[in-house]
């Protein structure tokens, strides 16, 4: 008897055909952004995370902190800078102590002017942290790119740009500040100084703190220049901007983090010293520095908490930056591992 089924429908035909095609849950499938993630949950530095007190804490208050100054007008329970929602009658109320005319209870008292000083402190963070941060960015923008050109290009431009940095460090950074904070509002008009009053301290802290970037930039240039993989970039006529934007700068990036971090406290600590001194954030937008300089003259008089409360949050601001700073150096210096 002759056999009429075609070859494909012999047992076992299907089994002896061509492979299927690879599954959608094979490793490479599986290695998308929750593989990312695992990785990162697993890598070195989020394990010294997890397992350093200090960076949990100060990482926890921190965060804190920033939303508290983030959510400040969903938040606090008054707005501050609103002439419509103030009572002078509420004018130095002890913190959870009724107002003998009107009764009310502030958390932490109020000032001279009614205003409640939790919500002062919630909003004038908020400038703080905004100078802080802004003034960070400028000065890695700046010394970054100098850093890099210095480093690179070595010769001439690296010792002109290395003894300006060598020139400015012999001045103290809050002086350097003063002199461009002064220098900028004599250029200003005087009808828009305290608009662009925010934008000029920014200006003033972060060209007084692009040096420690530079200097490490370049160190850090210095070394990867010689490196087989920049050679090879030479090699096939990439442009100097190229080299050191697309191969350079991911591989100095590690110890400018650090020094960011740690510069931020500096940052908060310097706007807060220039508006104490007077010459930092305008009345109409202050910020931690302009609160304890107006608590300062009440210190004396018992009105002690409108004092106490700013100085003791941006201590523990400055505080908690700091030691997420040095624990972040710590984590990444491959020395202590």
């Amino acid at each position: 008897m002759i056999d009429t089924r075609p070859e494909d429908a012999t047992p076992g035909a299907q089994d002896i055909g061509a492979p299927d095609a690879p599954r959608e849950t094979s490793a490479e499938a599986l290695a998308g952004p929750r593989g990312r993630l695992g990785r990162a949950w697993d890598s070195d530095l989020a394990w010294s995370f997890r397992h350093s007190p200090t960076a949990l804490i100060s990482a926890g208050l921190v965060l804190l902190l920033v939303l508290g100054a983030v959510l400040a007008p969903w938040v606090a329970p008054h707005d501050p800078f609103d002439p419509g929602t103030l009572n002078l009658l509420n004018g130095f109320t002890p913190p959870l102590e009724p107002n003998a005319f009107t009764g009310d209870t502030f958390l932490l008292g109020t000032d001279d002017q009614g205003r409640d000083v939790f919500s002062t402190i919630l909003y004038g963070m908020r400038v703080s942290l905004f100078v802080g941060v802004s003034a960070v960015a400028l000065a890695m923008l700046i010394g970054i790119a100098l850093g890099l050109v210095a480093g690179y290009a070595g010769g001439v431009l690296d010792a002109v740009i290395m003894r300006i940095a060598d020139v400015q460090l012999t001045f103290p950074a809050i002086l350097v500040a003063m002199l461009i904070f002064g220098l900028a509002k004599g250029i200003i008009p005087v009808q828009f100084r305290d608009q662009v009053a925010i934008w000029v301290l920014i200006l003033a802290i972060g060209l007084s703190d692009w040096v420690q970037f530079a200097r490490v930039v370049r160190s850090a240039t210095m070394v990867e220049r010689g490196k087989e993989y920049v050679q090879a970039a030479q090699l096939i006529g990439r442009s100097g901007g190229a080299i050191m934007l697309r191969h350079i700068l991911p591989n100095v990036l590690s110890p400018v983090l650090v020094i960011a971090t740690i510069s931020l406290a500096l940052a908060i600590i310097a706007e807060a010293t220039l508006s104490f001194l007077g010459v930092g954030a305008p009345p109409t937008q202050p910020s931690l520095g302009t609160l304890i300089r107006i608590g300062q003259g009440y210190l004396f008089s018992g009105e002690w908490w409108i004092l106490a409360f700013p100085a003791l949050t941006l201590l523990v601001l400055a505080l908690a930056v700091n030691l997420l700073g040095d624990w972040l150096r710590d984590a990444l210096n491959p020395r202590l591992r």
